[in-house]
């Protein structure tokens, strides 16, 4: 990972296109008006953007036109990390600046719905902000103050973008789960934060069939005793229950919104962590801390505007809805997909994609690679001409996929693999427009985002796998855990290891070119003879493999003081891990890697879990093996098919015997 790389980029960005990139005439503007660095591209920006905090921050909310209605006494009232003090004194609304695009162009597209049954359904912008208004006055006559929980167990719908909007424009704290997740599932959230409005559907369609979810809204009624409204949304066409209200009887008013004025860290919503051990983390985060920090994202690195159309696959149960929402402060058309991501045929998404003209398509690292497998031609086969960049995320893109995408999409594709966490609802490090793309490497670290590589004793290192920190605050970490009243859960889950620095449980290497590559969880790292793997690396290996349909590695420190990694690998349809397979997946990662990569027994397994989210479950699988009962090592209602993790249970206690 050092100056030895001679691999050309995979993509460059031409005089053009660098030129007109909103992060360009960022720079320009920020010299002029903040001493930010004329000269020196992306690099010499992000070394001030780290260097000059209160400055870059400061330019940031000038050059996006943000609202105080009262001004901030200064950037940085406090930096210490937790309790960072942003913006003291201001007083704003996420809504109202989300909103803004409606004065201007009040009948142009805001959002574009598509589900599996019908062609893309616009909502423009003046129709969004009445339904909005509408909703608003009506939550206020409800009883709604600042600060009350509002929650949703909503689709991607537009319903869900109003429900979101008027929350915050009341001043309310929004929090949704997908209608895929149980019933436990949404108590283990929604009880935490005690909502007292619920917003419900019916039911969803999904792979082709329709999904009745009435009787789990029965349930979450009864034990949600704080709940005083019931919204019914009959996304299926049934009538209201009894005691329910008729989404269409809230949204039927023409009603101006009125955005109340909070403080800069006022909640705006709470997203939850996987839950994978005990109780989800309930995580809150700021009206201005997510306003400014996805102006950044969404405006300088994702390079969005108003001529933009921005489609993300996701569901409302993970950060990246939330993010996807947020497309609308810069102005772009935000294209909710309702859906199957592999229906009616892997394709699926590169099909919304063309439907939609989509200039920014992201997805996850996963749907990529299962595209490859099952030779999906986008290119070939859909017209996505409008896509200037794809970018991926929920697990590193592996090499193979930036050459997938290359091939099968477009030769001048911007691919833009992209980290970070429902955490800070950002990312770490990922799309830079003005930057080239290399194979297998994130472009850079964010602005405002002083990302390091750190070894066991707390020393940056460059060129060599070391611990992700964050040494100064961004203005979307949390603001606090819900249910954390000392604080104590908050500063055990990202500040125990280096007190004062973010550390966020992902090993990286940060090359000499400023690049990052993720390697995986670094709380499941395999660690053989003190050397670090990441299990990323393994998989992206395995994966390659026909044979294979998923993998899931795990490192286990014996009592005797051995070592034990075993690969568990799912295969496709018909395959057999014959001596023959087993022989070549252990050629494979030795080539591809190194002879301390090769595991030590590969086993079939019937599938590998996954949180509700898509994500393996590294951590309660190593747990089980070293036989933590499974009630202890898993909430169950976070996993998305529990039966597979008894497969490894067994297994331990045949270990054991």
């Amino acid at each position: 990972m050092t100056s030895a790389h001679t691999e050309p980029p995979l993509w460059q960005p031409d005089e053009d296109h660098i030129a007109s990139a909103a992060v360009t005439r960022f720079q320009t503007w920020a010299a002029e008006h903040h001493g930010a660095p004329a000269q020196g591209g992306y690099p010499a920006l992000h070394r001030w953007s780290v260097e000059e905090l209160e400055a870059f921050w400061q330019a940031v909310v000038e050059w996006f036109d943000i609202r105080f209605s009262t001004p901030y006494e200064r950037v940085l009232g406090d930096r210490s990390m937790p309790g960072a003090d942003w913006f003291p004194g201001a007083t704003l609304n996420y809504a109202e600046h989300a909103l803004r695009a409606a004065a201007e162009r009040p009948h142009d597209t805001a959002l574009l719905h598509v589900d599996e049954t019908q062609d893309p359904v616009p909502v423009t912008w003046a129709e969004l902000r009445r339904q909005v208004g509408s909703l608003a006055a009506e939550l206020r006559a409800l009883g709604v103050r600042p600060g009350d929980r509002i929650s949703g167990y909503l689709p991607n719908v537009p319903q869900s973008v109003v429900a979101l909007l008027a929350t915050a424009a009341v001043g309310g704290v929004w929090t949704s789960c997908a209608p895929d997740f149980g019933a436990r599932s949404v108590l283990d959230r929604f009880q935490q934060v005690e909502p007292v409005v619920l917003f419900t559907v019916d039911g969803y369609r999904y792979g082709g069939k329709e999904h009745d979810r009435r009787d789990t809204v029965a349930e979450l009624r009864a034990e949600l005793p704080t709940v005083r409204a019931v919204v019914h949304i009959p996304l299926l066409g049934t009538p209201a229950p009894e005691g329910t209200l008729a989404w269409d009887d809230l949204v039927a008013g023409d009603v101006e919104p009125v955005y109340e004025q909070l403080p800069f860290s006022h909640p705006l919503w709470v997203l939850y962590s996987s839950g994978t051990t005990g109780l989800p983390k309930a995580i809150v985060q700021s009206q201005g801390g997510i306003l400014v920090e996805h102006l950044k994202q969404l405006g300088l690195h994702c390079d969005l505007g108003p001529e933009d159309v921005f489609f993300w696959y996701t569901s409302t149960g993970w950060m990246m809805w939330n993010f996807l929402v947020s497309g609308l402060l810069t102005g772009s058309t935000v294209v909710l997909y309702d859906g199957s991501p592999g229906y009616p045929d892997t394709a699926a998404q590169w099909r919304v994609a063309e439907r939609t003209r989509a200039t920014l398509y992201g997805t996850s690292a996963a749907y990529v690679m299962a595209c490859a497998k099952a030779d999906v031609h986008p290119g070939r086969d859909f017209d996505l001409s409008a896509v200037r960049c794809v970018a991926t995320t929920g697990s590193p893109l592996p090499p193979d996929g930036f050459r997938w995408l290359h091939d099968e999409v477009r030769e001048n594709l911007w691919i833009a693999s992209v980290s970070g966490g429902t955490d800070v609802c950002s990312c770490f490090a990922g799309a830079v427009p003005t930057l080239p793309v290399h194979i297998g490497e994130l472009q850079a670290a964010g602005l405002g985002t002083d990302l390091q590589a750190w070894d066991a004793s707390g020393k940056a290192v460059t060129g060599e796998v070391g611990e992700l920190v964050v040494t100064n605050p961004m203005p979307s970490m949390p603001i606090h855990f819900w249910n954390d009243p000392d604080g104590s859960r908050y500063r055990d889950s990202y500040f125990e290891m280096y007190p004062g620095v973010w550390r966020h449980g992902d090993w990286i290497t940060i090359t000499d070119r400023g690049s990052v590559v993720i390697h995986g969880r670094s709380d499941s790292t395999l660690n053989r003879q003190g050397v670090r793997m990441g299990s990323a690396d393994i998989y992206e290996a395995v994966e390659r493999l026909p044979e294979i349909r998923e993998s899931l590695v795990i490192g286990l420190e014996e009592p005797d003081g051995g070592y034990w990694m075993p690969l568990f690998v799912h295969l496709v349809d018909g395959a057999t891990l014959d001596e023959e397979l087993t022989a070549r997946i252990q050629r494979t990662i030795r080539t591809e890697l190194s002879p301390r990569h090769v595991p030590d027994e590969i086993i079939e397994v019937p599938g590998v879990p996954h949180t509700l989210t898509g994500k393996r479950i590294e951590v309660p699988v190593k747990r089980l093996l070293q036989g933590t009962p499974l009630a202890k090592a898993v909430n169950a209602g976070s996993v998305d098919d529990l039966g597979l993790l008894r497969f490894y249970e067994s297994l331990a206690a045949a270990r054991r015997a």
